[in-house]
């Protein structure tokens, strides 16, 4: 069976996280044949490229084929797809260049030293934002967590995905890690043997310093804790997606709730703000280790 996706513009509202999702239940419903039609897109965050990466990987691990309609990508999409190594991934010869995108990757496998390298240079380190070498690896510690916790956990055939990018006129740099595995909730409820607890509560208990799933019961969960400190600080926010749990963090707000909108995996959404003042009196101030 083939079956045409319309990909829409996606900004990173809850409404277009719904739309990826959407996409998602979509796609694995009809794994066999998939043209990506672009005509209805005019602008797309690095959430859906990490996003559409993910699923076209996910699809193809199904034997499914997929065809990227390269002729109906409007000019600016084309290019940002270009730029951050995506159309390379996928469809095209032509290798990215360096602008204000965190390359797309793919990780099929865990490799720690080509990750930390990825945040620490080509996310961290292009003078976006201005911080201590203690903080930066505080930082990277943390994201990384993400990442492990998706290996050793999440069940994912297909890996990890990632792109983010900087946007000079907002003063942000952003990240999106997703993975297409069993997801956060169903790890929670089979460590805690209780199959009824919901998606908030298990991304909330996720969230406490010290709690793990992990074998052994090596604290610190799915390394959050230092995360959330980190962007109620710097006034960042963190977005984690997974069933039909939603976590937000920011300054002023730390949410988790339940919504409409399904995915198994998990998805998650990192701004940082690029205050040079603010991430310099952050790392004046921080007194923690490296968390590797």
């Amino acid at each position: 069976m083939s079956v045409t996706i319309n990909i829409p513009t996606v900004n990173d509202e809850l409404r277009d996280f719904d739309n990826l999702f959407q996409l998602w239940r979509k796609a694995i419903e009809n794994c066999s044949d998939v043209t990506f039609d672009f005509s209805k897109c005019y602008f797309l965050r690095p959430n859906a490229v990490a996003f559409l990466g993910g699923l076209i990987r996910l699809i193809q691990s199904h034997a499914g084929k997929i065809t990227i309609n390269k002729d109906t990508l409007h000019k600016d999409v084309k290019m940002n797809l270009q730029q951050n190594g995506f159309m390379y991934a996928f469809c095209e010869d032509k290798e990215p260049w360096q602008g204000n995108s965190i390359p797309y990757r793919e990780d099929p496998k865990q490799d720690k030293d080509g990750l930390v390298y990825y945040l620490t240079e080509q996310w961290l380190g292009r003078g976006w934002v201005q911080m201590g070498q203690n903080l930066r690896n505080v930082i990277v510690g943390t994201v990384w967590e993400i990442y492990a916790n998706a290996f050793e956990h999440g069940r994912t055939d297909i890996g990890v995905f990632s792109c983010g990018q900087h946007y000079p006129n907002l003063n942000q740099l952003k990240l999106t890690v997703v993975d297409f595995g069993v997801g956060i909730p169903y790890n929670v409820r089979q460590f805690q043997n209780n199959l009824d607890l919901s998606a908030d509560k298990a991304l909330e208990w996720a969230f406490q310093a010290g709690t793990s799933t992990r074998r052994g019961g090596v604290a610190g969960g799915v390394g959050l804790d230092y995360l959330k400190r980190f962007v109620k600080i710097n006034r960042g926010k963190v977005e984690f997606f997974s069933h039909d749990g939603y976590v937000a963090i920011d300054e002023n707000q730390e949410i988790y709730q339940n919504r409409q909108t399904f995915f198994q995996g998990t998805l998650v959404n990192i701004t940082l703000q690029c205050d040079e003042a603010l991430y310099l009196l952050a790392s004046d101030a921080d007194d923690e280790e490296p968390l590797f």
